[in-house]
């Protein structure tokens, strides 16, 4: 019977550990359909964004109080997890507390001691955070954008991870009364803290003995082992994809000042040639025949880079970047939160489509009108408060920016307001209508 649960537990590990493969495999061949994009330069500096914004949680402190939790949460799960080292050895060889043997019985306490405390804060964390979401009456996180599957998807995550935790403590309190009873190999190995002052003195009012007590520990570490596979596995369909897409959104982040916006190379070489007395607009570009223009801005996914679609996956739709918009907080359509939602859920209904026919056909629908309104895209301030809010340093702005540079190049939609400006930008180098030969009138008065 023991080298059957080994057998099925490897065959746990393998099928659990693939099939997380296989999700990230999808998620980078769905990114790897927008455009390339150079994000190499300054690697020292994005190195140091990396581990500052994802790892350090930098952004978050600016709301003190949600920050200090979700960093309980955050490295208390992370640490927790290092224990799946110790269970997959355990799992595999039949070992029982394996890290003991390395650490030695003294660090292996401290250890164990440690991973109880931040056990207990990421029980705290998750309970706040539950109440704050359901019946706190957040705006941001009761907004009409999050209705349905976004909310049940951010409850279902703590509930797990709250699940996870208490099958923790339950292990290790009744691995602590066992070792205490001298039961079988339950030699004295760890310290249990918060077990021994919260789940032990529970479980001795029952006066199990020592085959039942055995059987719950079982139970309890069981859970524990396939609950981080069902959670791990889980993240491709969640929000909290972000616990992995946050590094390397930080790492490719923007780094120039916000409000610097990108030009087109197509249309620079345009102007320079325009600009060039010597130049001979007639003749043939260097190197042979000139490619094709590419299409000015986007209208799909496609024509978005792969770190814009990175950043659509890596969303935590907190509504941090909602919560600044001076358009949403007057009433408009717009969400910068739900822009990225939006082009996520563009994203994978392509990478479906894939999936079905081998390769991508045409399903008549598009970014632009199907899933993002012009009404979105027009009420943008361009004030880039949402890409300041931003607790993982995401750019929905520049979603926007390329998707309404689509409607103005590609199809001269723009509203009637912009075009009289650049009409007259055009004819009389001035938002205003009025002859150059008057520009500087004003300075006479």
């Amino acid at each position: 019977m023991q080298y059957i649960a080994h057998i099925i537990f490897l065959i746990l590990l393998i099928v659990g550990f693939g099939l997380f493969a296989k999700s990230l495999q999808k998620i980078y061949r769905n990114i790897r359909l927008g455009r390339e994009i150079n994000r190499s330069d300054r690697k020292g500096e994005r190195w140091e964004t990396m581990v500052r914004v994802a790892m350090g949680q930098s952004k978050m402190t600016k709301r003190p109080v949600a920050g200090i939790l979700h960093l309980f949460v955050y490295v208390g799960f992370i640490i927790i997890n290092f224990e799946l080292i110790e269970i997959v050895v355990d799992g595999i060889f039949g070992t029982h507390r394996f890290l003991a043997t390395i650490f030695g019985n003294t660090f292996y306490s401290y250890f164990t001691a440690t991973l109880e405390v931040l056990a207990l804060l990421v029980i705290i964390g998750v309970v706040i955070f539950f109440i704050r979401r359901n019946f706190y009456g957040v705006k941001r996180l009761t907004m009409k954008e999050l209705f349905g599957w976004p909310k049940e998807d951010a409850n279902w995550i703590l509930i797990i991870e709250f699940a996870l935790m208490v099958a923790f403590f339950t292990m290790n309190a009744s691995d602590s009364i066992l070792q205490a009873r001298g039961y079988d190999h339950f030699a004295r190995l760890g310290s249990f803290p918060i077990s021994q002052i919260t789940f032990v003195p529970f479980l001795e009012v029952f006066s199990f003995d020592n085959g039942f007590l055995f059987g719950i520990e079982r139970a309890a570490w069981w859970f524990h082992f396939v609950g981080i596979l069902f959670f791990m596995n889980y993240l491709y369909y969640s929000k909290h994809l972000h616990i992995i897409l946050a590094f390397p959104s930080t790492w490719y982040a923007n780094l120039e000042k916000k409000g610097k916006f990108n030009n087109l190379d197509s249309v620079t070489q345009e102007i320079k040639l325009m600009m060039d007395p010597n130049a001979d607009p007639y003749a043939a570009p260097a190197g042979g025949d000139a490619e094709a223009p590419s299409k000015f801005g986007a209208e799909d996914i496609f024509d978005l880079n792969q770190v814009q679609l990175l950043n659509a996956y890596s969303c935590t739709e907190c509504g941090r970047c909602t919560a600044v918009c001076p358009a949403n907080i007057t009433g408009k359509k717009l969400s910068p939160r739900l822009i990225l939602m939006k082009t996520r859920d563009r994203l994978e209904e392509v990478g479906r489509n894939i999936d079905k026919n081998g390769k991508f056909e045409d399903d008549g629908k598009k970014l632009l009108n199907d899933y993002i309104t012009k009404e979105e895209l027009w009420a943008c301030t361009t004030c880039n408060a949402c890409t300041e809010a931003c607790p993982v340093l995401l750019d929905p702005l520049s979603i926007i920016f390329d998707m309404r540079r689509f409607l103005v190049m590609e199809q001269s939609a723009a509203p009637q307001e912009l075009n009289l400006m650049m009409a007259n930008v055009e004819n009389n180098a001035a938002p205003w209508q009025y002859n150059q030969a008057d520009r500087l009138n004003w300075a006479n008065d």
